[in-house]
Order: C-alpha cells, then sequence, then structure tokens
C-alpha cells in the first residue's frame, strides 16, 4: 500500500483497521445505501452537497416518487423541478440536475453513463459527486473526498497540521480504498466523520478547502430563494409586485425594505441562469 506521501506503510495499514472498526460500529442506514441505481444515488449525492442527512431524508424519496427515472427528470417542467426541490436549499443544484439528465435521455438512452470521465462531462457532476456514483451504485473504486471523509484523514493523519489541502490528502485516499469493499470503506469513513464533527472540534476546518457558510438571514441568496418561493407559488407574478413583496419580506425581517437596484441584480441574474422565463411582462418559473 504506497501513499505517496509522508505516511508510512505500517501507519496505513493501522488507519485502515481503526476506520473499519470506528466506522463500522457507527454505520448509518440510510434510504440510498447499498442500491445499484445509479441515478437514484446521484440523486442522493446533489442533495448531500451543503445539506444535512436529516434534511435530505425528507426529500429524497419524495423526489424520486415523482421522478423516478433520468427520463422522468429531463422532460419534466422546470418550476415541477424547483418546486420538488424546495427545502433543500442551493436551488441551483435542482437546474444542474435537471440538466444532467437532460443530457443522459438525449446521449446515453436514459441512463447515466458508466464511467467517471463520462460522469464529469455532465452539468454540476464534480469529481466527487462522480467517485460517490462509482464507489456507491457501482462499487469500483474511486477517490471520493468531501467534508466527512477529509474529517477522517485529517484527524487520524494530520494531528498537527493547521491547513491540509486535497492534494494532500487525494494520494492517501486512493491508496486505502479497497479494490473489492470500496461501498463499504466509503461507508465507514461516512459515518466515522460524522460521529468526529459532533463530538470534537470539526477537523475538516483544518482543510484548505474548508469554507464557512455566510449567514443565510439577510443575505443575497435568502432574497433569491424568496422570490423563487414567491413565483413558484403565483406564475405569471409582475417583477414590480415581486418587488413590492420582497420590500415586505424585508421589512417585516427588520431590515428596512429592498433596494431596486439589488432586485434588479438578482432578477436578472435569476433569468440568465433559468430559474425565471419572462413571457410579456410577467415572470414564470
Amino acid at each position: 500500500m504506497e501513499s505517496g506521501c509522508d505516511v508510512s506503510e505500517r501507519e496505513l495499514e493501522r488507519f485502515v483497521e481503526r476506520v473499519w472498526a470506528e466506522g463500522g460500529s457507527r454505520y448509518r442506514e440510510l434510504p440510498w445505501r447499498n442500491i445499484d441505481d445509479a441515478y437514484s444515488v446521484l440523486v442522493s449525492e446533489v442533495m448531500l452537497q451543503q445539506t444535512q442527512v436529516v434534511r435530505v431524508l425528507k426529500h429524497w424519496d419524495r423526489f424520486l416518487g415523482v421522478f423516478p427515472t433520468i427520463d422522468a427528470l429531463a422532460s419534466a417542467d422546470t418550476a415541477l423541478v424547483l418546486e420538488q426541490w424546495q427545502g433543500l436549499g442551493y436551488n441551483r443544484r435542482a437546474l444542474a440536475l435537471k440538466r444532467a439528465a437532460e443530457q443522459c435521455a438525449e446521449r446515453y438512452a436514459g441512463e447515466l453513463p458508466p464511467t467517471f470521465d463520462e460522469l464529469v462531462e455532465l452539468p454540476g457532476i464534480g469529481q466527487a459527486t462522480a467517485a460517490g456514483v462509482m464507489a456507491f451504485a457501482h462499487n469500483k473504486p474511486s477517490v471520493y473526498i468531501e467534508t466527512n471523509v477529509r474529517t477522517v484523514f485529517i484527524h487520524e493523519l494530520f494531528p498537527d497540521a493547521e491547513t491540509v489541502s486535497d492534494r494532500e490528502l487525494k494520494p492517501l485516499v486512493e491508496a486505502t480504498c479497497p479494490p473489492d469493499r470500496p461501498r463499504a470503506w466509503y461507508y465507514a469513513l461516512l459515518d466515522w466523520g460524522a460521529h468526529l464533527k459532533q463530538t470534537t472540534v470539526n477537523p475538516s476546518r483544518r482543510s484548505a478547502h474548508y469554507a464557512k457558510q455566510s449567514a443565510f438571514e439577510g443575505s443575497r441568496r435568502q432574497k433569491r430563494a424568496e422570490m423563487l418561493r414567491c413565483v413558484l407559488a403565483d406564475p405569471g407574478m409582475a417583477p414590480d409586485d415581486l418587488l413590492a413583496h420582497l420590500e415586505e419580506f424585508e421589512r417585516e425581517a427588520g431590515r428596512g425594505g429592498m433596494d431596486r437596484a439589488e432586485f434588479e441584480s438578482i432578477l436578472a441574474d435569476m433569468v440568465g441562469e433559468g430559474f425565471f422565463r419572462r413571457e410579456g411582462e410577467v415572470l414564470f418559473a
């Protein structure tokens, strides 16, 4: 087992033993685990980006009930997809997932492509998401690096380091992933990592890629979410009516109203990103 960095083979062997023991004893039974349907796994991986497991548990099964296949998601109205995503936040993920489904419907006969390289070419699917699909749906070795995985490696192998990059972690993650049990291995890492984050000072904060989430209240992100919620609830809303609602929303929160220039900027972004479309003088999602 060669790591390619300053961790000895014996240290890695002890690390692997500890992950199996600690992670295995904390196994979480989650509905998207131990299934072979790559699309269902992809949905879970996208939902779990920057979103707690407890929230995803409330949405994953319902989303798949409405969009049970890639073709169903690809052909669905965008407004319905965004409506079903409400409560998960970071709505760009829903649009990217739908666009990925559309490409799969066109290029892969309604299936996810079977290789890592093809997966990362799809909208919104980065290396971690593609690696998750390979490991969890296909049980194939992959280099899966996300926050809980980082937590375990940094806690165990970089106890005194202040800043650890994924470049340093990658050879270790690759060296320790077993060729015959990648799915179970990453479950063990995820479950131990989740436990460590609850019981210690979060080791992933020492990752070079750690970014503290900005406050939601009063943020541009909150305003975007409220604008989307309004247009989904009242299709055909005029921009001036939407602005009036945002002004009231902000005043009720004690923030003194809504600046028109900021509103116009957010609206332009959301039209450009595909959240809204203009039909004459009104907006639709």
